[in-house]
């Protein structure tokens, strides 16, 4: 049973302050790919498919430990319902968009892959008025997602259009790509069969990561110049954003709502914004900054168009 704070959806300061705990690890997840990467220089760096393996590896191994040490264990092999649900997870949440947010920034700046993710519920808005009948899109719920998706026009720009097969572009419409696979392991998430967090967050984690194996073997060690730079981002994306981060998700989820937690939203791509121009110097465009606002104010009217959504 939630506490009472929970309930009257009252917010301790400790809450807020595990709130932006997260949201800083998972904002520091798109300059932890940059350093992986080597952002800008084709000539160095990780190729994706090890940046990929090593993350996930690593952070199903963290989760294993987190997993054990509270006594809890996977669902056995034969509950399929459950494991059909972990293995789409591990693909939609974690394996698709983490392979094309990896790629894309090898072109772009960390804070603008941020900006994009923030138009993840406006996708989910979509499906679940496709998936669920208590979850249709009103009028005003509808003119959210409509201004929202004339934000991601706005951030993609005029000069993505005029030559679509430039590597920004392509780099953009992997993000597109990564936030559609974002909304969908949150559709899949709603419909998940009842299990333990820490489980459930592991045995995806776990699949995401053994898929990855092959691709990672199919590189050629040789053509690869890295430093202990580039491995160092693969290490802290491990240990931080994919499972650190996971687990803290988790307790948050214990304290407060998943309604609390959608603000992550809103606050992950202002702080990765902040560190993006702190370590790397990197700015937005104006028109990225109108298209921000138009993004936040469309997932605003979506959520809220039809009257009082929180759960």
């Amino acid at each position: 049973m939630q506490n009472q704070a929970v309930q009257s959806g009252k917010r301790t300061p400790s809450d807020w302050a595990l709130f932006t705990l997260l949201s800083l690890m998972w904002a520091g997840a798109y300059q932890l790919t940059r350093i992986a990467v080597d952002k800008g220089n084709p000539d160095a760096g990780l190729p994706a498919a090890w940046v990929l393996a090593g993350r996930l590896t690593i952070g199903a191994a963290v989760l294993w430990v987190i997993m054990i040490a509270m006594g809890k264990r996977l669902p056995p092999l034969r509950d399929i319902p459950r494991w059909r649900t972990i293995v789409l997870m591990g693909l939609t949440s974690s394996t698709f968009p983490f392979f094309l947010i990896t790629t894309a920034q090898k072109t772009v700046n960390s804070s603008l892959a941020a900006l994009y993710t923030a138009a993840v519920p406006l996708f989910v808005a979509i499906g679940a008025h496709l998936l669920f009948r208590d979850e249709k899109l009103t009028l005003g719920s509808a003119l959210g997602v409509v201004t929202g998706f004339a934000g991601v026009a706005v951030l993609f720009g005029p000069d993505a259009l005029r030559s679509l097969d430039s590597a920004s572009t392509i780099a953009q419409l992997m993000l597109i790509g990564a936030t559609v696979f974002y909304a969908l392991s949150s559709l899949l998430a709603r419909g998940a069969p009842p299990m333990p967090s820490i489980s459930f967050a592991t045995g995806f984690v776990t699949v995401a990561a053994v898929v990855t194996w092959p691709f990672a073997f199919m590189v050629d060690p040789s053509s690869v110049n890295a430093g202990w730079t580039h491995w160092a981002g693969v290490v802290g994306l491990g240990v931080v954003p994919s499972a650190i981060a996971q687990a803290l998700y988790m307790l948050l989820i214990a304290r407060t709502s998943a309604t609390f937690l959608s603000l992550t939203g809103y606050s992950i791509p202002v702080m990765a914004a902040v560190l993006g121009f702190i370590l790397f110097g990197e700015t937005q465009t104006w028109h990225a900054m109108i298209a921000f606002a138009l993004i936040l104010s469309g997932v605003w009217l979506a959520r809220h168009g039809g009257g009082d959504k929180t759960a």
